[in-house]
């Protein structure tokens, strides 16, 4: 099924952060929306990040699913794991997070 690309705008830090699943290999990204993804699906996504000139794109496929009404008000959303071919994604967003790792901010995931 194409579900066609998704966009994200992380606006600010802490959205990032709030999107960022830092315990998946190859790191891994939440991206709410109200499409239906099932686990295994393929996926690609722009992004733009805060004031970042250049969007930047990814792909994966989705590892997490966060239905709508998801617990503790939580976005509704897929969690995917970002293909190989783009970790220079996530280096950038870690780059970014630097120092924001150990917060207590609760997450969109956890």
């Amino acid at each position: 099924m194409a579900h066609g690309i998704l966009n994200c705008t992380f606006d600010s830090k802490t959205m990032l952060y709030q999107c960022y699943m830092p315990f998946i290999e190859r790191g891994g990204l939440f991206i709410p929306t109200q499409r239906t993804y099932q686990l295994g699906d393929e996926v690609f996504a722009v992004l733009t990040i805060m004031n970042e000139p250049e969007k930047v794109p990814v792909s994966g496929k989705v590892i997490w699913i966060t239905p709508p009404g998801g617990q503790n008000n939580r976005p509704a959303g897929v969690g995917i794991q970002v293909n190989p071919q783009d970790e220079a994604a996530i280096r950038k967003l870690e780059t970014l997070l630097a120092g924001t790792q150990e917060s207590d901010t609760t997450t969109f995931t956890m």
